[in-house]
């Protein structure tokens, strides 16, 4: 019998680990914070930021282990006048499976500059889908920051692979922000932050106007990517219907969040991809490329001639 409740035990514990969505590698850069820290905090703090991400049920679906979604949180610290507070850039890095490939896509690589916090060592992360918890706002601003890219993550994820298939998880990110911690000193939740930040983020994945993004995300990664393989010039067809639609999209909406977020981290794909065009659909192709994404525009044009 008491072998039978160990075996039981350990099934259990196995379902659960493969259950977890995240595959996240935290890396937190405490160089600018003075040597009157105990730098210990940090490996404290990164131990448990990775165990928050990867040890949370985020979903009600079963991920195997090779169906975990690669990303990253790099959190680079400054530090405040407060005892234990401090300001600092989160960078998020998530990547897709390519079908028939050991390609990974970037899907998420972007970079919010409006993250405080309070942290004490061996502190308890909490987080509550209805309440951000804890009665200290800079303590659970933390959590709630985290909680909030963990489903934009599995949103962009599941948007990828299905029609709309993320906007449970899109509302999931819009409900933190309606109940994220107010203080002074925290920002990045309100429309009046700014006009690239959470709020922004979240609401243009949900803007019943801009519907054609979702339609984007889908086509870009179901239609093309993961039909390279298959038909390298039927894929390129695809991702440049993609850019028609991103074009008809920037036009009647200019200046959104979501444009300048999408193109993040996929310029050298791109490039890649229609490099092999036909001269018309290249020619194209730079001339969309350097109109929705001027960050790297200056390439689109030099290595799509």
């Amino acid at each position: 019998m008491h072998k039978v409740k160990i075996i039981f035990f350990f099934l259990v514990v196995s379902n659960l680990t493969k259950a977890q969505e995240f595959n996240a590698r935290v890396t937190i850069n405490s160089s600018a914070i003075g040597r009157e820290v105990n730098k210990n905090v940090f490996q404290t703090l990164q131990t448990s930021i990775t165990n928050f991400i990867n040890n949370r049920k985020w979903s009600t679906d079963v991920y195997q282990a090779n169906e975990k979604i690669d990303c990253s949180f790099l959190l680079n610290l400054q530090p405040t006048s407060d005892a234990n507070v401090y300001s600092a850039s989160l960078t998020i890095q998530a990547a897709r499976p390519v079908f028939n490939s050991s390609y990974l896509s970037p899907i998420i690589n972007y970079q919010d500059k409006e993250v405080s916090f309070k942290y004490i060592e061996f502190q308890q992360l909490e987080f509550n889908d209805n309440r951000v918890a804890g009665s200290d706002a800079q303590m659970s601003n933390l959590t709630a920051i985290l909680a909030y890219y963990a489903y934009m993550i599995l949103g962009f994820d599941q948007d990828s692979y299905s029609p709309k298939g993320g906007t449970l998880y899109f509302q999931k990110a819009q409900n933190i922000v309606n109940t994220a911690p107010e203080s002074r000193t925290i920002s990045g939740w309100k429309a009046f932050d700014g006009i690239r930040n959470r709020y922004w983020l979240s609401e243009n994945m949900l803007n019943s106007r801009y519907t054609i993004i979702h339609d984007v995300y889908y086509n870009y990664y179901r239609k093309c990517f993961d039909k390279l393989y298959e038909d390298e010039k039927i894929a390129r067809q695809e991702l440049m219907n993609v850019l028609n639609l991103l074009n008809t999209f920037n036009t009647d909406n200019p200046n959104t969040m979501i444009n300048q977020f999408f193109f993040q981290g996929k310029s050298t794909e791109l490039i890649k991809v229609f490099s092999k065009a036909a001269p018309q659909d290249k020619a194209r192709a730079s001339e969309i490329l350097q109109k929705l994404d001027i960050t790297n525009a200056a390439r689109y044009k030099d290595e799509l001639k």
